[in-house]
């Protein structure tokens, strides 16, 4: 057989494996993905609060990034920007997605100016602030797995996520590939500090949210809004 012939059917070989060969390393990538952890169960849902009036907002059945404001909300204008710029605008576009804020009911006028601030250039229909009592702020607060504290004002700097059966999702395992190798201890990650620009943005709406909606969506049990095709993709350079 000539050099001719034999380079021929080299690539014509090549041109038939190859595709297959991509395949296969695609099957285990597309049918195996990881989870986002369940760091906690039977999170309270804001209808057993009995101080809450406005009880139409839930976390059952929504996928909710819940934070605590407390009693003076507008003092956390820059955690709420943070979260609002890299999270909310990002994934406002699915079905069921919701940011909740508890804050005490003695804080109407601070909200309104926080909310006055963030929806300045748009109207955030997805962003929910939920009037309750202190104690039923606390006992929330206490349903979650966490190692923070509420501070004077009933506030933290940190967001939980909730998925739509009221589990806590997080990571059970949030050493870095360095810790790991090191044989650091396990720790978890059960809340996101709206304060730090790189936690939000790397891994809670880069990698966490991402994992999340994509469960569901492969699990049939999340559709994206058609009110908003930006965020049907979940890459996140769009």
């Amino acid at each position: 057989m000539s050099k001719k012939a034999i380079k021929k059917y080299s690539i014509l070989v090549i041109l038939f494996f190859l595709p297959v060969v991509f395949l296969l390393m695609l099957y285990p990538a597309t049918n195996n993905y990881n989870v986002l952890d369940v760091v906690k169960e039977d999170v309270l849902d804001i209808s057993n609060l009995s101080s809450v009036t406005n009880s139409d907002v839930l976390l059952k059945d929504h996928i909710t990034v819940l934070g605590f404001l407390g009693s003076d909300p507008e003092s956390r204008i820059v955690e709420a920007s943070n979260l609002k710029e890299l999270v909310y605008n990002k994934f406002k576009g699915f079905k069921n997605f919701q940011i909740v804020m508890l804050v005490t009911k003695d804080s109407q006028d601070r909200t309104a100016r926080l909310t006055q601030e963030l929806t300045k250039y748009s109207v955030h229909k997805y962003w929910h602030f939920v009037y309750a009592s202190d104690s039923d702020i606390n006992k929330l607060f206490n349903s979650l797995r966490s190692s923070l504290q509420l501070d004077e004002n009933l506030a933290t700097t940190s967001v939980f996520v909730i998925d739509k059966e009221l589990n806590q999702r997080g990571r059970l395992d949030n050493r870095t590939k360095i810790e790991i190798e090191k044989e650091t201890q396990v720790y978890p990650l059960t809340a996101y500090d709206c304060s730090k620009v790189a936690i939000i943005k790397n891994k809670l709406a880069a990698e966490d949210m991402r994992v999340l909606l994509e469960e569901y969506r492969k699990s049939g049990r999340n559709k994206i809004d058609s009110s908003n095709r930006r965020a049907k993709d979940l890459n996140p350079d769009k």
